[in-house]
């Protein structure tokens, strides 16, 4: 086997898998319009979405599939078992309830901000965000605390493989921009988001770090621009979530 063929995608496993992601995008499809959309032979995907059932994945309602509640199953598991999730929970908890806002813990997974877990305070307005959101790294408070505090290699490999998409017209698209507020970030400890993910939202996010300075994840404490704003914004929720990043990192660090 050549190096290239041993790198190569398994064409049949990408069918399979852009499968899931149409009815993940377009939940509830019949073989035909799944073909349709794929450009393949019916004929194929008909083996794909017979195979895909019989393991559980998909589920046949009438003429059309979608994904069954395996996924959640395995979201759930990588959750628990691979990210700071059960350290972090009970700070995103107590943030919530102190501030009556909305909080997400989020991580890093392959260049992108994934939401793992979020907390609804009394007042806590409702937006795009949900858990397993991947969205990039730069245009959200959490986001950018993270990519702040990885390494410069790291960050450039993210900025080459997803360049810098805007959001709202407040999304930061310039990568000389984009550098200098990582910078402030650095220096300061948190970031923040002030309308850069939507419109009328702002949100303060700091990162959680290993014991070499690193982010494994971050908080984030968001709600409407106009609650959030002034001191509030930019001293007393920072002071708030530099305090609770604090004892999560001490936690990580001895559990």
């Amino acid at each position: 086997m050549t190096q290239d063929s041993a790198h190569r995608p398994v064409e049949t496993v990408d069918t399979a898998f852009d499968i899931i992601e149409l009815l993940k995008r377009d939940d509830g499809l019949g073989i035909t319009a799944i073909a349709d959309e794929l450009g393949l032979a019916k004929s194929t995907i008909h083996r794909h979405v017979k195979t895909l059932e019989s393991r559980g994945l998909l589920v046949r309602e009438d003429d059309s599939y979608r994904i069954s509640t395996w996924f959640l199953d395995y979201g759930v598991h990588v959750r628990n078992e691979h990210t700071p999730f059960s350290v972090i929970k009970p700070k995103v908890d107590e943030l919530a309830a102190e501030t009556d806002e909305k909080v997400w813990a989020v991580i890093e997974e392959h260049g992108m901000g994934v939401h793992i877990y979020g907390a609804q305070g009394r007042h806590s307005v409702k937006t795009h965000a949900r858990i397993g959101q991947r969205t990039p790294l730069h245009q959200f408070a959490a986001g950018k605390a993270i990519l702040a505090h990885l390494p410069d290699d790291r960050i450039d490999e993210i900025l080459d493989e997803y360049g810098l998409p805007g959001r709202t017209d407040q999304t930061i698209t310039d990568r000389d921009d984009l550098r200098d507020q990582l910078e402030t970030v650095r220096d300061r400890g948190y970031a923040f988001n002030r309308e850069e993910s939507v419109v009328g939202v702002h949100a303060v996010g700091a990162p959680v770090r290993d014991r070499s300075g690193i982010a494994v994840g971050a908080i984030s404490i968001a709600g409407p621009a106009n609650r959030l704003r002034g001191g509030l914004l930019t001293e007393e929720l920072p002071d708030l979530l530099l305090g609770a990043t604090n004892e999560v990192e001490i936690n990580l660090a001895h559990s």
